[in-house]
């Protein structure tokens, strides 16, 4: 390590995996509760009316000149760019932690999408001041992992020196900065870039059985590790990529490789994101809120639905109760509607539009605005068609067999 600013660590609550760097893994496992789907949530005054800073706040890749040389003076020249992320996931019961790089005075920082995924609170310390700010979601990208975030009421920020990814080749000297390990200090890693465009299968540290490929990537050998993620890999001419995932290493003999974004691609979607120019897979803001955790899949059968929470561990209770403020306690509903095709609903979170409707665990979504719901993964699709501030009209089924058409007005949620 080259560094250290020396800030006190942060504990977490759920491990090195929510550190948030990527481990590349060949077998995902296939734990239950994080394949459960919070459909979505509400943060509050933020609300989905988020003011975008226009694509010509976010800089173009910089001409390939040297500013610095040697692996002290690009640490110099960067780390005063850097910020340090640290998330809530209320409804998941956690916190986590990443990095971020100031491409704006004004506060815009780019980092990874699965840095703020699901994330209900988010605030950012410069690391060379040791001030926070709050920070809203200014859009994302979950296939390209790359997200786009604005500290509040920030001015006069340095920015991190921006290279070109377009000149980088391999045996390139290169230094990863990050919030490594969660622990709340900027540390730095050197290494040489030891393959161009290369092809990953990516999923969270920690259990999740979600995974995701990247495309392009720059290789390293650098380590990059849980905590490092939206953090730059930095060369002579300035920044060339964003750190995003590292290899989970598990035997000495094992070489480390790390996996990092190129800058001209990741700073390609942020102007797209900055713009408002939502796409198939750009999110502009927050997305709708319902407030329901489901589970996830293909099939329609609510029964089959109910068996895989059981398969998985969430055994029934004897009563289900009306409403949960987070995941931590929830179980399989005790009771299902008898309907044979729709969404089963696992949970409502307190508070949300699904509970103030009389939603509850057992209930299962079988409409909304008129168009029939089959399977989890349905109503997700159909659901994300619409925008905090809709309102939306859906059809349920108690756990008692009452039928029930409910008007939902969608808030906004933490970003998937």
């Amino acid at each position: 390590m080259l560094d250290d600013t020396g800030y006190a660590p942060r504990p977490r609550r759920r491990g090195s995996g929510n550190m948030l760097t990527h481990t590349i893994m060949a077998v995902l496992g296939a734990a239950l509760a994080t394949g459960l789907l919070l459909a979505f949530y509400n943060p509050g005054s933020g609300g989905s009316g988020i003011s975008l800073p226009g694509s010509g706040a976010v800089p173009a890749p910089a001409p390939a000149a040297p500013l610095a040389s040697g692996d002290q003076a690009i640490v110099t020249k960067v780390k005063p760019g850097l910020v340090i992320i640290n998330t809530d996931l209320q409804f998941n019961s956690e916190a986590a932690a990443g990095t971020g790089m100031v491409i704006n005075a004004d506060g815009l920082v780019l980092t990874n999408n699965h840095v703020i995924d699901g994330s209900t609170k988010i605030t950012a310390t410069v690391a060379a001041t040791g001030k926070t700010y709050p920070a809203t979601v200014v859009g994302y990208d979950k296939t390209g992992d790359i997200a786009l975030i604005q500290l509040q009421n920030a001015s006069g920020l340095t920015t991190v020196p921006i290279g070109n990814s377009s000149s980088v080749k391999t045996g390139n000297a290169v230094v990863a900065l990050g919030n490594a390990e969660g622990q709340g200090r900027i540390t730095a890693t050197p290494g040489q870039v030891t393959g161009l465009n290369q092809t990953i299968t990516a999923s969270e540290e920690g259990g999740s059985t979600a995974s995701e490929t990247l495309t392009g990537m720059i290789q390293t050998d650098a380590n990059i590790v849980p905590g490092d993620s939206g953090g730059p890999l930095a060369g002579s001419t300035g920044v060339i990529g964003m750190d995003t995932a590292g290899n989970a290493v598990t035997d000495q003999q094992e070489a480390s490789a790390g996996f990092a974004i190129p800058i001209n691609t990741a700073l390609s979607v942020a102007r797209q994101i900055a713009g408002g120019h939502a796409s198939s897979t750009i999110t502009i803001g927050y997305p709708p809120f319902v407030g329901i955790f489901i589970g996830s899949g293909t099939s329609s059968n609510p029964q089959a639905q109910e068996q895989q929470q059981q398969n998985g561990g969430f055994g029934g209770t004897g009563s289900t109760p009306a409403c949960y403020t987070s995941n931590a306690d929830l179980t399989a509903p005790s009771a299902i509607a008898p309907v044979s095709s729709g969404t089963l609903i696992v949970g409502t979170i307190c508070g949300s539009p699904a509970a103030s409707a009389g939603m509850t665990g057992g209930a299962v979504i079988t409409a909304v605005n008129g168009q029939a719901v089959g399977s989890p993964d349905d109503l997700t699709g159909i659901l994300s068609r619409f925008h905090p501030g809709d309102t939306i009209s859906v059809t349920w089924v108690s756990p008692s067999g009452g039928r029930s058409t409910s008007s939902l007005h969608l808030t906004a949620g933490p970003p998937q």
